[in-house]
This record gives C-alpha cells, sequence and structure tokens, in this order.
C-alpha cells in the first residue's frame, strides 16, 4: 500500500463515515500526511501505521510547534493524529482506540456578539456597499440567515434553490449530517425572495443558490471580506465577523427567556455544553449593563 491509498482511504472515511466539513477533511488529510512523511521508512501497510508509538507523535508536534503553531493549532492537530491513528489501528483489525497524548490546554474564550442595532446596521451597510443590486441583495441575505436564523456560514452557503419557495421553517443539515428545523422570520425570506429576483444567473435546483459575481459558488471567504468592510466603516471591533451574528442569535434569544434546550435545537448543536456556553455570554452582557447604568455600580 502507498502513501496515495492511505490518504486515500482516510479522505473517503473523513467525508462519507465520518462526514466532516471539507475544511476538517482537508486539515486531517494534511496531519496524517505530514506523520508519514516524519517516518524513516514509508509505512508499507495498515499494521506499520498502527504501530507507530506515542514518541512518533510527540515528535510530529514538536516539529509543528517549532514551525511556529500556537496552542490552538497545535490541540487541533493532535485531535487529527488521535483520530487518523484510531482509524489505522481500526484497518488494521486491531481496536480502533486513540493513543493516550495529552495536548496543550486551551483557554476556551467567550463568543463575542454584537447588540441587535449593530446587526441591523451591518446588514444595511453591506447592502449600501456593495457595486450591484443583486449582490447587496445576497449579500444581505446570507447575513441575515446568519444573525436571523442562527446558521453557520457553510450551512447558508450550502443552501440550494431546492428550499425555495421559502416558508415558515427550513430543515438544515449541519455539522456531521445532523439536521434541525429552523423558523425563518419575514425578513429573512424578504431578504433571500429579493436575490432570487434580482440574480442574473441561473438557479438550478441542485447547485448552490448563493452565487459570486462570475456566476460560481459564492466562496466564504468573500462574505468575511465583505463583513469585515462593513464593521470598518461602522467602527466595530475585529471579533464583528460572520460567525459573530450566530452567536449574536444565540445570546440575544437566550436574553429574551429562551431556555437551552431549545437553543440547542436552534443551534445544532450536539451535546448541550456547547450551548451551555451562552449563558456565560448573557450574564456578562448584564454586568455590563449593570456597571455602566447601575447608580450603584
Amino acid at each position: 500500500m502507498i502513501e496515495a491509498e492511505i490518504l486515500a482511504a482516510w479522505h473517503d472515511h473523513l467525508t462519507h463515515g465520518r462526514r466532516r466539513s471539507p475544511h476538517t477533511v482537508r486539515a486531517y488529510v494534511a496531519t496524517a500526511r505530514r506523520l508519514i512523511a516524519t517516518q524513516e521508512q514509508p509505512p508499507r501497510d495498515w499494521a506499520t501505521l498502527a504501530a507507530l508509538d506515542v514518541a512518533a507523535l510527540r515528535t510530529q508536534l514538536a516539529g509543528r510547534r517549532a514551525a511556529g503553531i500556537g496552542q490552538v493549532s497545535a490541540a487541533r492537530e493532535l485531535s487529527a493524529l488521535k483520530a487518523f491513528m484510531a482509524f489505522a489501528r481500526g484497518q488494521a483489525g486491531l481496536p480502533a482506540a486513540a493513543p493516550r497524548l495529552r495536548g496543550p490546554r486551551v483557554k476556551k474564550g467567550l463568543p463575542r456578539p454584537i447588540t441587535p442595532d449593530e446587526a441591523l446596521h451591518l446588514t444595511q451597510t453591506v447592502g449600501e456597499d456593495a457595486g450591484e443590486p443583486w449582490i447587496a441583495a445576497r449579500d444581505m441575505a446570507v447575513l441575515l440567515l446568519l444573525y436571523g436564523a442562527g446558521l453557520r456560514i457553510g450551512e447558508a452557503l450550502a443552501l440550494t434553490p431546492a428550499i425555495l419557495p421559502l416558508h415558515d421553517s427550513l430543515v438544515i443539515t449541519g455539522k456531521g449530517g445532523r439536521q434541525r428545523l429552523i423558523a425563518l422570520l419575514p425578513v429573512v425570506r424578504d431578504a433571500v425572495d429579493r436575490y432570487v429576483s434580482l440574480a442574473p444567473w441561473p438557479l438550478p435546483r441542485a447547485e448552490p443558490l448563493f452565487r459570486g459575481a462570475k456566476g460560481g459558488p459564492l466562496a466564504a471567504g468573500m462574505i468575511r471580506r465583505v463583513m469585515a468592510r462593513a464593521r470598518t466603516l461602522l467602527g466595530l471591533p475585529p471579533t464583528a465577523t460572520p460567525h459573530a451574528l450566530r452567536h449574536s442569535f444565540a445570546t440575544h434569544l437566550l436574553g429574551a427567556g429562551a431556555d437551552l434546550r431549545s437553543l440547542q435545537e436552534l443551534l445544532g448543536h450536539a451535546s448541550l455544553s456547547s450551548t451551555q456556553i451562552y449563558t456565560q455570554v448573557d450574564a456578562a452582557r448584564l454586568l455590563d449593563v449593570y456597571r455602566t447604568a447601575h447608580p450603584r455600580a
């Protein structure tokens, strides 16, 4: 078995077996390629790979740290290594257990939501800054799907015209192939409908709904650049990213009385612990309000 076959099998497992995102697949395959490249003798089969010990993984991580990656990237590299080694052991007919290796401690920061007014001004500024009406409508529709429906940017860009005509709710397929039902506010539906009516490109049902300036699928990087320009014009901090709109959706719903279980379903989180971080966000916001407005603060 050659390296290309090993990596192809790993790629297929991640894509179809684990249903990982394209970004995760690229990163995990790159990690496996680096691990193979660090071995003095190229692995001949899965058993050779499965026999790699913790020292080999530590060597890989040490090389990456020497290359200048930070704590978060090192933790992700270790996660990819463990997953790949577990897969290799399974392919070799061994128990698919990940090697015991502790990674760097990563402090999990709180999401940085923006206010409802800032979200409104952002979408308006994006519309005013665009060069063509259909592009303005497109960008506003995407951002409103993030803020008004809590979609991840990848989920919004994966939508196809098959969802049309829009109704009060929509089934979204998120991470890990998990499906969830989301409610669509009239302002979100209207924004998407306006984009569809202005789009100069054919929109076949099986292809991406949102298109780039030349007719190809709209890239997430374009939305990030659009957001960056808008936040600069409004004087918002660098934390005002497209993903911050999803955080804001969650935080504002929680502040309005939504319970954690409902919020978990709306966001598509696999575990409640992923959603509980928003209670800290809301507490931080309330504390900020207290400090700035309370007469005895």
